[in-house]
């Protein structure tokens, strides 16, 4: 309880990532700028999806659930970063610290399920399109896509309530925002233990996944071989180097912070890698997975011509 009281009493210090100096400030206005394009990209996609009747497809509403959880990873950060750099206050209390960490980290757990839920989608349009209706209906898409926010959530718990429960030593800093590797470094307590929990929780959270995209791809590309239209070939091949390149660029960021030791970790590192990981990552993905889609821009101006009709 003594521990408990004395985690509750005390704010953490967020050092944040920039200073006053003109770069820095160049920088944070860079900051703002790709917060509002990853905010009005994603918020765009969600709406196109919802709109437009030709796009309630599983596909698009996959796409539409990624959105989502780019559009709350981006806001579960950078708001308080900025609030925290305007105002000149640098406090974050242990329970909205707490809270960020669950929402931070349940909802880049999230996108790992959903992004192996989205290539068993291709894996079922491309080898079994004509058993596709039945196979990827809207209860299961919606059961599939449930089980993602679930599953991406459950580790997430764990590190939220050990939040209450460390005792954090000196000044209680943090290099940037609350994430739970920030916290292991400033805590007095022998975190070896919970570190191994925490390494084997996150391999199960990162391989089952791998090991679906793997998969579905595996037979996705061998169906592509058979296919004999050169077209065919590159649309699938499209579709396929798209969903990889954000996989590969989000588990390499993942695995860069959350499967190395406290040791190992350096703050200046830890810093960069955690902006690159929350800021940029979903920033690409209205434009890599949609945005260059036809049937997208043909929603997207559909939707403009109603708009100017209606005025």
């Amino acid at each position: 309880m003594l521990i408990l009281q004395d985690t509750f009493n005390s704010d953490f210090i967020l050092l944040g990532i920039f200073n006053y100096s003109p770069t820095h400030i160049f920088l944070f206005s860079m900051l703002l700028v790709i917060f509002t394009v990853v905010f009005m990209g994603n918020t765009a996609m969600i709406l196109l999806i919802y709109l437009d009747t030709q796009l309630h497809t599983p596909m698009y509403f996959f796409l539409s659930q990624l959105s989502l959880m780019d559009l709350m990873l981006i806001c579960t950060t950078v708001p308080k970063m900025a609030f925290n750099y305007l105002s000149g206050s640098n406090s974050i209390s242990v329970v909205e610290c707490a809270t960020q960490i669950f929402l931070y980290t349940s909802l880049l757990g999230c996108e790992r399920f959903l992004w192996a839920v989205m290539a068993y989608d291709r894996y079922i349009a491309i080898c079994y399109p004509l058993r596709y209706p039945n196979l990827m209906s809207p209860k299961i898409c919606g059961l599939m896509a449930a089980s993602s926010w679930i599953l991406g959530s459950t580790d997430c718990i764990i590190d939220a309530v050990a939040t209450f429960f460390f005792f954090y030593c000196g000044s209680r800093e943090i290099d940037h925002f609350c994430d739970f590797p920030s916290l292991l470094i400033i805590s007095c307590n022998d975190t070896s233990t919970f570190e191994e929990v925490l390494f084997y929780c996150c391999i199960i959270m990162i391989v089952f996944p791998v090991v679906i995209i793997i998969a579905s791809y595996t037979h996705v590309i061998v169906a592509v071989i058979h296919i004999a239209s050169g077209e065919g070939h590159q649309k699938v091949f499209a579709t396929c180097s798209s969903h990889l390149m954000v996989v590969g660029m989000y588990y390499g960021t993942t695995l860069f912070i959350y499967m190395r030791p406290a040791s190992d970790r350096s703050p200046t590192q830890d810093k960069m890698v955690s902006v690159f990981y929350t800021i940029l990552t979903p920033m690409p993905n209205p434009l890599v997975y949609s945005l260059r889609n036809k049937e997208v821009a043909r929603a997207a101006m559909k939707v403009l011509e109603k708009g100017r009709s209606g005025q």
